[in-house]
């Protein structure tokens, strides 16, 4: 099943109205993941790994929030933090040494199909 995090929710508050509106319908029919103590403690192992800077707190949130989700993949179009083979293997590394399993990361482009392809 998709799922949303509050995450997203806080990056699509300067977002265009319709743009708001349509994660208003997607709430309706996903599942959403909020933040925990289990994310806030992932999220911690990360930044003292310094994977990303501490300023992209919300990018290693989404990272913590898919895997303690365990969802099938995360989809991201944040090719400077998230997609990205050297942050994602450092990612998985922390998420297989705390006990979670490895995070499937992958663009829109991996995930979707087009009529006619």
């Amino acid at each position: 099943m998709p799922a949303l995090s509050d995450v997203t929710a806080a990056e699509l508050q300067d977002a265009p109205a319709s743009v708001r509106d349509l994660h208003q319908e997607l709430l309706a029919i996903v599942e959403t993941v909020s933040r925990s103590r289990e994310v806030l403690s992932l999220v911690a192992t990360c930044a003292s790994r310094k994977i990303l800077p501490a300023k992209y707190e919300a990018d290693m949130r989404h990272i913590a929030l898919a895997t303690i989700a365990e969802v099938d993949a995360l989809v991201s179009w944040n090719f400077k933090h998230v997609v990205r083979v050297e942050k994602i293997r450092p990612f998985n590394e922390v998420n297989v040494q705390s006990g979670y399993k490895a995070l499937n990361i992958r663009s829109p482009r991996e995930v979707t199909t087009y009529e006619g392809s």
